[in-house]
Parts: structure tokens; sequence; C-alpha cells
């Protein structure tokens, strides 16, 4: 398994994660998973094109660039990301971060949607022309 196989299975393992932290109400832990679930998924978009970033910020502005101004992808899924990723900042770095039920159900529905738009992708990418 190459690396981008490697970055698709770990998205793939932190969504299962965030599925058994929504359910026992973990949901701070959960919305972190949910981040770095989305976080893999772009990074190894972005190394199927031959583009590695070693920030955070890096790999979700050059997502935008390589895919969503590009039109490969939707703007929700740049949307979905950026909006990831603040909530992570937030439950990883406030004292009592205030995430509800319903936000972290919603955000793990999106890492769901990100992580399957993405392995279309890279799946559909492979094949010739």
């Amino acid at each position: 398994m190459g690396e981008v196989g490697i970055l698709l299975k770990k998205a793939q393992e932190d969504i299962k994660a965030a599925e058994m932290l929504v359910v026992g109400e973990m949901r701070r832990i959960a919305v972190s998973r949910t981040y770095y679930a989305m976080f893999y998924a772009a990074e190894a978009l972005l190394l199927a094109k031959g583009l590695s970033f070693s920030s955070h910020k890096g790999v979700i502005s050059n997502f935008g660039k390589e895919f969503i101004k590009t039109g490969a992808f939707d703007k929700k899924f740049q949307k979905m990301l950026s909006n990831a990723f603040g909530l992570r900042q937030n439950c990883d770095y406030e004292l009592l971060p205030e995430i509800d039920q319903k936000k972290a159900t919603q955000t793990l529905q999106n890492a769901k949607e990100f992580l399957s738009a993405a392995e279309k992708y890279i799946e559909e990418s492979k094949k010739p022309d």
C-alpha cells in the first residue's frame, strides 16, 4: 500500500473511531477525529497529484487551490474542511468547548461524504483515459 492508500486508511479508521465516540457522547474527541479524517483525505488527494504540504493550513488552502478552484470538487467540500478545522481547534484548545450532539453528528456525516468523494476521485484518476 502506497502513501495515498495509507492516508485513506487512516481517514477510514478515524471515521470509525468518531462513530464510536459520537455514540458514546464523547463529542469533543469525535469532532477532532472527524477533522483528521478529512485532513488525511485531503492530504491523500494532494499526494495523488504529487503535492505535499507540511502544515494543516497548507493542506487546506492547497486543497482549495487544486480541487475547488479547478472545479474538481464542489465548494461545499472546502467549507466542510475549513469548518472542521475550526471546530477541531476549538475542541482541542478550549477549556470547555461547546459541541452538541447535533454538531458532532453533522461533522461526522460531512467527514464521511468528504472521504467518499476523495476515494472516488482517486479511484477514477487511476483509470486510463
